[in-house]
């Protein structure tokens, strides 16, 4: 069974909480406690067979941490160890929060920087989800018809959260080794 380790980056702790319900949908030994990527390092990330990342979308679709309000709590301040990483063989799953009212031409956009980072990096990016049931006018997280992870909108939509959660969990498992 593979490893599993689950990082995030939070400004308002909503992201975190989605990292403790996927933990808890995931219910197994292999995958290890959500840790805010502010106390991770490169090597931590590399310690596991696949991982699961999230991040909250900012301003104009930016990564926590490009601005001074998000200092310390940040994705952004971790691209430069991402950049230069070896996620070869590594499988990712993304999730990634918005709001797809009041920021709907940027919806989930940091989650799209994710992708970008690790697959650039080489892993095999799995778990895309559906953009249907969004409203939104434009993200860089869409891969077609689909976002490149699981979005989630906990300011406008968090009574579907549990459910996507737990779809989105359920659809990823196997590509993840649980």
């Amino acid at each position: 069974m593979a490893k599993v380790g689950i990082f995030f980056g939070s400004d308002t702790g909503k992201t975190r909480k989605v990292a403790k319900m996927i933990h808890e949908a995931l219910a197994s030994d292999a995958v290890a406690a959500p840790v805010n990527i502010n106390k991770a390092s490169i090597d931590d990330l590399l310690a596991f067979d696949a991982l699961i990342l999230g991040t909250p979308t900012l301003g104009t679709g930016q990564l926590p941490g490009l601005d001074a309000d998000c200092q310390g709590e940040s994705w952004a301040e971790f691209v430069p160890e991402l950049e230069s990483a070896d996620l070869a063989g590594k499988t990712v799953a993304l999730f990634g929060l918005g709001d797809q009212q009041s920021y709907p031409d940027d919806f989930v956009s940091a989650m799209g920087e994710l992708y970008d980072l690790v697959t650039g990096a080489g892993a095999e990016v799995v778990g895309f989800w559906p953009n249907s049931g969004y409203e939104f006018n434009d993200s860089t997280a869409l891969d077609g018809d689909d976002f490149v992870g699981l979005a989630l909108d906990q300011d406008n939509q968090s009574d579907l959260t549990a459910d996507r959660v737990a779809t989105w969990v359920a659809s990823i498992k196997p590509a993840l080794g649980l």
